[in-house]
């Protein structure tokens, strides 16, 4: 899979995970009939995408991904083939995290609306401190004429990333 489709994947993830919890705070808040939680929650909300902005911009993705693309195994054409999983299975075994936070989170607001609130917020700060990073490594492959390819495992350990060869325009 290739590695910027898989960071749009988890900016896209994230945000929709994030108006889930929204949409199940302002639920349970609607039922409580409680307008503290939401107003509480909207200075939340606003404090987080600030924080994101400011983490997401682009000179601070660039530095981000740095390492990452730094210490991609290169793959050399004609050289021994490597074998790549389809990029659903990279894509699950990469964002099941995600997804499984957002259901808990969810789970746990239909009672408790705060958690979703704290939970939405969160969200909306990761998805917007990643927003970026999906160009900044489109633009090294774009510059370098590579491609960035994930390699298989786990969510909870470090990316790993192989540059194989990619088009060139020149």
């Amino acid at each position: 899979m290739p590695f910027a489709e898989l960071l749009r994947a988890t900016v896209f993830l994230t945000a929709g995970g994030a108006t889930v919890l929204a949409a199940i705070a302002a639920i349970g808040a609607q039922r409580e009939q409680d307008t503290t939680i939401l107003l509480v929650g909207a200075l939340w909300w606003l404090a987080a995408a600030w924080i994101g902005m400011s983490l997401g911009g682009a000179e601070r993705s660039a530095e981000r991904m740095r390492g990452p693309l730094a210490s991609a195994r290169t793959v050399t054409p004609g050289g021994p083939g490597v074998s790549l999983p389809s990029p659903g299975r990279v894509a699950f075994a990469r964002l099941w995290p995600i997804l499984a936070a957002v259901l808990v989170a969810g789970g746990i607001g239909l009672l408790f609306p705060e958690v979703a609130v704290i939970g939405s917020g969160y969200a909306l700060l990761v998805a917007l401190a990643w927003r970026n990073r999906e160009s900044a490594v489109l633009a090294i492959e774009l510059r370098d004429g590579v491609r960035f390819l994930v390699e298989s495992g786990s969510a909870f350990k470090p990316v790993k990333l192989i540059r194989s060869p990619g088009f060139t325009t020149y």
